[in-house]
């Protein structure tokens, strides 16, 4: 009998497109104090980040493990910053092991900030100054406020979508991902960023960091923008877009906060370098990872190979790079190999999908599929993928349970690509025949 996953946020965003568009009326914003209409609450908010911080740690590529170490400092950081915020939200940060330089938060108190950003700053002060903003990206409902937008535009739409579909397993999966995918991937407008640079340089401040660190962290990211800095583009330029504007603003605001009395506060310079040290020491062995990916994504296999064997030779610890050595014996057909690199990877990192999935792949074309199915079922556990719905409704009607194979079916044809449209034609013969 398949376990399949609850999802909370399902029954969240029926209950408030349902009720709260009739219902809805004026909160008061815990960072501005202005008055504001909206319908979701922060115990709402709190719920969506909830559910949604898995699936989207998962998505940009599952949390840094090599030094945990850093993950604390960061959350330490955050937590000073998050304290001036005015409002008391379960505040979380993680680090995340990805190269984009990139930072998001969720409604609720949910954040991220990649390592790819991390070893760019130059002080603890530009760290704080990140995640203060953030901090008010949640604490300022911007992220409640872009999903009630979004309920008002498309709400019936949304309950009937998810509606037709009486499992757990199917639409509700996929609507999840995509939710996950797009509050990760938001566009804030410019009054919420003029708000998130105002309220977290303020923040910033009382935390008893030197302010200016913002001024020099949107310099620093307008010369990049300028220079069209091509993994910066990708990431947090691409939703928090630098000006000169900002910049200026900035200078305004730190001028204030000195007449303010908000002076001689620190940079934390040496506890930064510190604190980052494995990462920065490690830079170029994620560089070798991430062109060793751009050359498997192009077929230069025996490249890639090369390219990933240095970045392990620099840092056996890093699991992703004994996966991505697996993805590449999977390509060579060489599937037992696949499974030992897998096998390693897991070992040091035993909460990523990819890992599972990867493995679940190999056993499947070892036709172990009693291994393909546990991995499989792993991989899903911690996001659903289109791919791994695929393989378990084949296992699934192999065994002759044809009821369960047309479940999984049903759920990876919610996708669209050649997965979804197999998924699709193999559910239609199920369900013609039976």
């Amino acid at each position: 009998m398949i376990r399949l996953r609850k999802f909370r946020m399902v029954r969240v965003l029926i209950a408030m497109t349902v009720v709260p568009l009739a219902l809805s009326g004026c909160v008061t914003n815990p960072v501005t104090g202005a008055s504001e209409v909206g319908f979701v609450s922060t115990a709402q908010q709190i719920a969506i980040g909830e559910e949604q911080y898995g699936p989207a740690q998962q998505m940009q590529g599952g949390l840094y493990t090599v030094d945990p170490a850093l993950t604390e400092y960061v959350s330490e950081v955050g937590r000073r910053v998050a304290a001036y915020s005015n409002i008391d939200l379960p505040y979380e940060f993680v680090v995340l092991n990805n190269s984009v330089p990139n930072a998001w938060a969720l409604p609720g108190g949910k954040l991220a900030v990649n390592r790819g950003l991390l070893v760019e700053l130059r002080n603890e002060a530009e760290l704080a100054a990140v995640l203060g903003h953030e901090v008010v990206h949640a604490a300022a409902r911007h992220g409640a406020k872009q999903i009630e937008r979004g309920m008002l535009l498309q709400g019936a739409l949304v309950v009937t979508a998810i509606g037709v579909q009486g499992s757990g397993l199917g639409n509700s999966v996929m609507q999840s991902a995509q939710l996950a995918a797009s509050l990760v991937n938001t566009k804030y407008g410019r009054d919420a960023e003029r708000e998130s640079d105002y309220y977290g340089t303020r923040m910033l401040a009382q935390a008893g960091y030197d302010p200016y660190a913002a001024v020099t962290l949107q310099e620093t990211f307008l010369k990049l923008s300028n220079g069209h800095e091509p993994s910066w583009m990708e990431g947090l330029l691409a939703s928090h877009p630098p000006s000169a504007e900002r910049v200026q603003n900035n200078r305004g605001l730190v001028e204030t906060l000195r007449s303010e009395g908000f002076t001689n506060g620190e940079y934390g310079s040496d506890r930064y370098q510190a604190a980052t040290r494995t990462i920065r020491r490690d830079r170029d062995a994620y560089a070798n990872a991430d062109d060793a990916r751009r050359a498997f994504r192009e077929g230069n296999t025996e490249e890639a190979l090369e390219l990933v064997e240095a970045a392990l030779a620099a840092q056996s610890a890093e699991p992703t790079f004994h996966a991505l050595r697996g993805d590449i014996r999977y390509e060579q057909e060489r599937y037992d190999d696949a499974v030992i690199n897998y096998d390693r990877a897991i070992e040091r990192d035993d909460a990523f999908y990819g890992h599972y999935l990867g493995r679940g792949m190999s056993h499947v074309a070892l036709k172990n599929h009693a291994r393909a199915k546990a991995d499989l079922n792993a991989s899903v556990a911690l996001l659903p993928t289109t791919i791994a719905y695929l393989e378990l409704g084949k296992i699934a009607e192999a065994e002759g349970n044809l009821e369960l194979a047309s479940r999984y079916y049903q759920a990876a044809g919610q996708s669209e690509g050649p997965v979804g449209e197999e998924a699709r034609a193999r559910y239609t013969r199920l369900n013609r025949v039976n």
